[in-house]
């Protein structure tokens, strides 16, 4: 196999595993064999076209034309002209998928389903990180730079991925790199030893050594651009936001510490995936349970509450935590006054379900579970310690059912100053409109209970919202000036203006994270979905606790002691839901994928028609597009560092590509190229050149600036006396490999060289000035060229002119 051909699949396996970590977001995974097989057309079209041979641009450009057809046959053949050629309808056809690929991409969760939107994108992407592959690593040589692209799609999977990608995907992708790097640097020590390996090898030393056992300059270059793509390739990730997982989908940041007593848990932001969840395709069960409780539609189970508010995002504190005791404490401000009720649920976590939070009807007072749980006791919150998740736990716990009457709440006493002081902090940088929002609607009541009711009301019956999943939750500080203007959104919409609005009526408030009670079975089991995750927000009232509000419409229930009217007391059955309310909870687990009109006055089937760029233009950039954007910057950046060395390595190989002189006609033009790379090289390493010097002297200069010795410094004197020969020799006799010889000479001041100036050579080569002074040369000239035509122009105008008017005269 020629060497060409080997880098060809090395290339093609080299894309192929980078965007193996692209398979865990996007299920079923079936797209990779159609990337594969149009990745396998896209590198036998360039192995071809570079056989005839093509002019490197266009054997680029025949690549990405096969590309286009292969994806024009496969996703849009029927708008095409003889089903492979792209047409008007054809492009028209492909915008609108990859916009469709785009909603889908910011509507669903990993792993999302695979519309042909995300197909699309996909199969375009990988096609066009192999194009950029195959072209630096097999049409021009450059193997080394060609982890760029590579590192850009790992980068982006595992940015996309919430920083959950596994290990192997990134040795994969490594590994495919790594032997792209040694396909070229066996090619390069093989084929073209002596003009880019340095000495040439001597029987029974491998390849890419040196005499003394060392590795090359070639193969150690080589290994520290592999080192430098893996660093970045590990700390890119690390940068890019999440697209989902943490809270509902997969663990979250937040960890128990150690074991033992004492310790942290971190903050955490679940409401980042909560958006995904509501939008998946099909309802998934996390979990199910038993209860028994007479009513089931208040018994809302809470994962964790966030109590820290920026003004931007709702987050959790950094709180102590500490064993599970054998019974809680007491919940925070309940007093005895307040009738309430002792309930015991048996709760089944589904296997697919795996995530760091418990998740337990408020306030629970007992907990019988195994394995390594933290309780944490401000928010009354039990957390997985180190690798622990709810994955298939079984554990009971037993809940108060609190029952205040609207008159113990009204008459609540103001809370205590440490609690009001911490749960009514507002931030400078919310804006005014929120909080005079929040006077107009409810300033007129009487006390905090009637002012959180009068806000409750606003946001479920007068004010106009209407509940849309497809909403951007929006980020910055004007989020929520957005969505009290637009009135559109979903629950985090709802319970983030709500609490942020009772903080400054001077209401403590917090946000808590969790599922509504879920829908009862045939069999008496309650299950609870993916679909059912919610957020509200809760109150504190001295006396009675926190306490749970719910301004979201459309969405789980109203709380009884949020209707003054409703009689105290146990109810005796189901809330009767009102025109803006509804008890009904979200299809069941099994329900058909197909939206029902049940469904559609509930708003859970949201606005297919609405566009990425509506839903952009409702509150930030989506994650996937910053996440794209960041990875692309990264490429971008570290294309451009990379743009001196690739140019240097351009003109060597162009100046010593051809093997040894061995007709006349050529042998001069080689042998002057020759001495051009070794005054650039001598300039790479620190030895400036000095154009007033005989070819002699420059050659001693160069031996004397570079400290050479033996057989590179004969090589320089060699290389100019061959020069000497070419220009004033009438029968010149050229030196019969000057290509090696300017190798040498590379080998030995590299080998002199320091490690920062062998880098700065490499990187950052002196020499690659001489790209600007060609640029300023061939500017002069064509402002010259212009400036002449300009001045002929004016030439003949005048003497037209002058003749004209001798004509006339």
């Amino acid at each position: 196999m020629s060497g060409r051909a080997r880098l060809t699949l090395c290339a093609y396996a080299a894309t192929l595993m980078a965007a193996g970590a692209l398979i865990p977001l996007v299920q079923p995974s079936s797209w990779i064999v159609t990337a594969a097989v149009l990745l396998a057309v896209l590198s036998g079209v360039g192995a071809l076209t570079r056989r005839v041979p093509l002019a490197r641009p266009l054997t680029i450009g025949a690549q990405a034309l096969a590309a286009l057809l292969a994806l024009t046959l496969v996703f849009v053949r029927e708008q095409a002209v003889l089903g492979f050629l792209p047409g008007p309808q054809a492009f028209t056809a492909f915008a609108a998928l990859f916009e469709a690929g785009a909603a889908d991409v910011g509507r669903y969760a990993s792993p999302a389903p695979a519309t042909d939107g995300i197909r699309l994108m996909l199969v375009g992407g990988v096609l066009v990180i192999g194009l950029v592959v195959d072209a630096l690593a097999v049409t021009f040589r450059l193997a080394a730079p060609a982890g760029l692209p590579l590192l850009a799609l790992y980068s982006v999977a595992a940015g996309l991925s919430g920083g959950n990608a596994s290990w192997a995907w990134f040795l994969l992708a490594a590994t495919g790199y790594l032997l792209l790097l040694l396909a070229e640097g066996r090619d390069r020590l093989s084929q073209w030893g002596r003009v880019f390996g340095g000495v040439p090898r001597s029987a029974g030393r491998a390849a890419g050594l040196e005499p003394d056992g060392t590795a090359s300059s070639p193969t150690r270059t080589g290994r520290r651009i592999g080192v430098v793509a893996m660093g970045v390739a590990l700390a890119v990730p690390a940068a890019l936001p999440a697209m989902s997982g943490g809270m509902f989908g997969g663990p979250g940041p937040g960890t128990g510490s150690g074991g033992g007593r004492g310790g942290t848990i971190s903050a955490v932001n679940p409401l980042v995936s909560l958006q995904d969840n509501l939008n998946q395709p099909e309802d998934r069960e996390v979990l199910s349970y038993r209860t028994n409780a007479t009513e089931t539609s208040d018994l809302y189970l809470r994962l964790v509450a966030l109590d820290q508010f920026d003004g931007t995002s709702w987050k959790s504190s950094k709180r102590s935590v500490q064993d599970v005791p054998d019974r809680l404490p007491e919940p925070q401000g309940l007093g005895d006054a307040v009738a309430r009720t002792e309930v015991t649920g048996n709760f089944v976590a589904s296997e697919s379900y795996e995530q760091k939070w418990l998740p337990m009807p408020f306030p629970a007072t007992q907990v019988e579970i195994g394995g390594r749980w933290r309780y944490e006791p401000t928010g009354r919150m039990l957390v997985g310690d180190e690798k622990q998740s709810t994955r298939g736990v079984r554990y009971t716990v037993s809940s108060l059912r609190v029952e205040p009457t609207a008159r113990q709440l009204a008459n609540a006493p103001e809370a205590p100053e440490a609690l009001r002081r911490e749960y009514t902090k507002v931030p400078a940088s919310l804006p005014a409109e929120v909080a005079a929002t929040a006077r107009r609607v409810a300033g007129k009541a009487d006390n905090a209970y009637e002012q959180a009711v009068a806000l409750q009301e606003w946001f479920t019956r007068s004010g106009g919202f209407r509940y849309d999943t497809t909403v951007s939750s929006g980020t910055g500080a004007e989020a929520i000036t957005r969505f009290l203007q637009r009135k559109e959104g979903f629950c985090v919409h709802f319970s983030f203006s709500m609490a942020a609005m009772a903080r400054t009526l001077g209401i403590p408030a917090r946000v808590a994270v969790g599922f509504m009670p879920g829908t009862t079975q045939l069999d008496g089991r309650i299950s609870v979905g993916i679909r059912d995750a919610h957020a509200w927000p809760e109150l504190y009232f001295e006396g009675v606790g926190w306490t749970r509000f719910e301004p979201t419409p459309q969405r789980g229930t109203v709380p009884p002691y949020t209707r003054p009217d409703t009689p105290s007391g146990p109810s005796s059955g189901p809330a009767e839901p009102t025109a803006s309310e509804s008890a009904l909870a979200p299809a069941p687990p099994k329900a058909s994928a197909g939206c029902s009109p049940q469904l559609q006055r509930q708003g859970e089937c949201g606005r297919p028609e609405q566009t990425e760029a509506d839903r952009a233009a409702d509150g930030g950039t989506p994650v996937w597009l910053l996440a794209v954007w960041i990875a692309l910057g990264v490429a971008a950046l570290l294309a451009l560092l990379a743009l001196p060395l690739l140019w240097r390595a351009r003109v060597r190989a162009g100046r010593l590509a051809a093997g040894p002189a061995d007709t006349s006609g050529d042998a001069a033009g080689r042998t002057l190229a020759a001495w051009r790379e070794l005054v650039d090289t001598a300039w790479d390493y620190g030895i400036t050149p000095d154009e007033s010097l005989t070819l002699r002297k420059a050659a001693a200069r160069i031996v004397r600036l570079g400290h050479l010795q033996g057989d590179p410094a004969d090589a320089v004197h060699r290389v100019a006396r061959a020069v000497e020969q070419v220009l004033y020799a009438p029968d010149p006799r050229p030196a019969p490999d000057p290509a090696g010889e300017v190798t040498q000479v590379r080998t030995g001041l590299a080998a002199l060289a320091t490690r920062g100036e062998h880098l700065r050579a490499l990187l950052l080569p002196r020499s690659s000035v001489r790209v600007i002074w060609a640029a300023q040369d061939r500017w002069s000239r064509v402002t010259g060229r212009l400036e002449g035509f300009g001045n002929e122009v004016s030439v003949r105008w005048s003497a037209a002119t002058r003749r004209l008017l001798r004509q006339r005269g």
